[in-house]
């Protein structure tokens, strides 16, 4: 092969195949001037340039409509207005008319427009900077007559690897898993968007490569193994062979784990470990149902809201949300309210911010949209008719939010009284235990809830002051870390000290090793992603809570995260007689 980069393990699989660069950045555009006799055909080549720009996005939308739904494809809508705006044409007129190339007129035009735009009060304003970026790359493309990487030219059946430096919204939602098989990004962690929604698609993924699309071409073959991090270069023959066996294997493996789906979840001494799945889109709902999960821990909302050009009713949400309620057939379903912000941006709403990880996001959002929030929780109270539906807030770190939050749930059940609307009034309310204070003082909502649900993506990143999308970062984002291994322990200690249900619902819980630590911390729920239902099964199925407990007691004492990962590592090996399992092939 002629090299090798290695990034961050993101979802595991293994895909031979073609790779497809998208590089979509702003290009460079040189300052080009043009004679007087040249205007009008320049003038004539911008028109001619946008109506393309205009077909294509067309296109886009047609084919997001179709594999996405109406209103994923309304993300498209504010481009084409873009495209059609008055000023802008006029704008760009103006400077070719003094003699600048079309392209660097629009470049101008463009620069001025996001600089308005970026200083704008009204944060809906504010928000379109994404969209004028998109436009610009689109518009700057055709007119410097550029490779066109756009991912809707993918035919089904291409198997490529697409590589990218991150995915962003507009990019997400051209996603065809019919032409894409796998991920590689520069950017991201095994916790950021990108992973988390490789895992939800079943697709095989590798972030954090940092320089991928520049070192690539877009000519190459390559493999990708999402559970070792490498993406090969032009492999040989041999190469080829050996990881093909290897894919091989794994799928002997999974099917091998498949069995497990109809089998209890129980530890070899007797204790029950209850299996939910995490679900980011309602179409995940029947897979997720037939993996052998007993509900829904997480349904992730946020699909509802980022990269929209509109806010979704309450009818759209009541559908989306029964959906997932149908497919389990009266198994809890637990849906988190939004949790946008940070590095989840829904359409208007959010200022810009310096540090927004550590600003206006999630619950503090929704207590401060009282509109928006009661659409949300009008919906959920109609679907929990139809199951055992659980409403969970994120990010909460103060008693008052869980008040407050649930006034404006009263509010909402009474506005569908006064409609004449079926709903279900007597829905429990829980909170995520996601940030240090959270989990300290995790006693003072005890009175307030029904249940605690552990979101330990958030819990490591706050405990140990490490951005999770940082790929600079990724080697420090230790979830094993005795801080966050305490934390976890003082969580379910109140938890049971009160008789509340605890759970952890964080990526934390799909890989083996930390799903052994959780049970041993005291953990008897445990959500993950669909495709590691059957592995983390495997894992119950094989070990005693009596090791668990003394495995995790050590791995709390140790003094850093590595010295704790061994601790857990020579018992559940001991457990297995099989260390395979642990990082190897399959779901981490």
């Amino acid at each position: 092969m002629d090299r090798k980069l290695v990034g961050i393990p993101a979802s595991p699989g293994i895909v031979v195949g073609p790779v497809h660069l998208l590089r979509w950045e702003i290009p460079e555009v040189r300052h080009r001037i043009i004679p007087d006799e040249a205007i009008p055909d320049e003038l004539r080549r911008f028109r001619s340039v946008l109506e393309r720009a205009k077909e294509r996005l067309h296109q886009v939308r047609e084919r997001v409509e179709k594999s996405a739904g109406a209103e994923e494809a309304a993300i498209f809508d504010v481009q084409s207005s873009i495209l059609e705006d008055e000023e802008m044409l006029t704008s760009v007129d103006r400077l070719i008319h003094q003699n600048l190339a079309a392209e660097k007129a629009f470049e101008i035009v463009m620069l001025e427009w996001a600089q308005r735009f970026s200083r704008a009060s009204h944060p809906m304003i504010r928000e379109k900077v994404g969209d004028l970026k998109d436009v610009e790359i689109r518009v700057l493309t055709l007119l410097m007559d550029l490779p066109d990487h756009d991912p809707v030219d993918l035919p089904k059946g291409s198997s490529a690897i697409l590589v990218t430096h991150d995915l962003t919204p507009s990019l997400t939602v051209q996603l065809d898993r019919g032409a894409i098989a796998a991920i590689a990004t520069d950017a991201g962690t095994r916790t950021s968007h990108v992973a988390i929604l490789a895992r939800s698609l079943g697709l095989p993924a590798i972030v954090g490569l940092r320089v991928a699309t520049q070192q690539l071409s877009g000519r190459e073959t390559a493999i990708l193994d999402g559970s070792t991090g490498l993406l090969a270069i032009n492999p040989s023959h041999q190469d080829i062979d050996a990881y093909k066996e290897r894919a091989r294997q794994e799928k002997l493996l999974e099917a091998d784990l498949r069995h497990l789906s109809t089998l209890e979840s129980v530890t070899m001494d007797g204790a029950r470990i209850t299996l939910r799945a995490n679900v980011d889109l309602p179409e995940e709902a029947e897979l997720a149902a037939k993996s052998g999960a007993e509900g829904v821990g997480l349904m992730r909302t946020e699909f509802l809201v980022v990269g929209r050009a509109t806010m979704p009713d309450e009818d759209e949400q009541y559908r989306a949300y029964t959906r997932v309620v149908r497919a389990f057939d009266g198994q809890p379903v637990v849906i988190r309210t939004f949790d946008v912000g940070g590095d989840k941006l829904p359409v208007g709403g959010f200022p810009t911010e310096p540090n927004p990880f550590l600003g206006w996001r999630a619950i503090r959002m929704c207590l401060d949209q009282p509109e928006l929030f009661r659409t949300q929780l009008r919906a959920l109270l109609r679907a929990a008719v139809h199951g055992d539906v659980r409403i969970m807030l994120p990010l909460v770190v103060t008693v008052q939010e869980v008040r407050a939050a649930r006034a404006l749930l009263d509010q909402a059940a009474k506005e569908l009284e006064e409609r004449g609307v079926e709903f279900r009034r007597d829905v429990p309310l829980g909170v995520m235990i996601e940030t240090p204070a959270a989990a300290i003082a995790c006693d003072t909502f005890a009175n307030e809830v029904a249940f605690f649900s552990i979101g330990t993506n958030d819990l490591v990143q706050y405990t140990l002051a490490v951005d999770r999308g940082n790929a600079n970062l990724a080697s420090r984002f230790t979830p094993l870390h005795p801080a966050v291994l305490k934390l976890i322990r003082r969580a379910v200690f109140t938890a049971r000290q009160y008789k509340l249900e605890i759970a952890v619902c964080g990526e934390m819980a799909s890989q083996p090793l930390m799903a052994f630590a959780l049970i041993g911390l005291g953990v008897r729920q445990l959500s993950v992603a669909p495709r590691s239902v059957p592995l983390v099964k495997r894992i119950v199925r094989s070990i005693s809570v009596e090791v668990a407990e003394e495995a995790s007691k050590a791995a709390a004492a140790a003094d850093t995260a590595a010295e704790a990962e061994l601790e857990l590592e020579r018992r559940l090996t001991g457990a297995l007689g099989d260390s395979a399992l642990l990082g190897g092939g399959l779901p981490a």
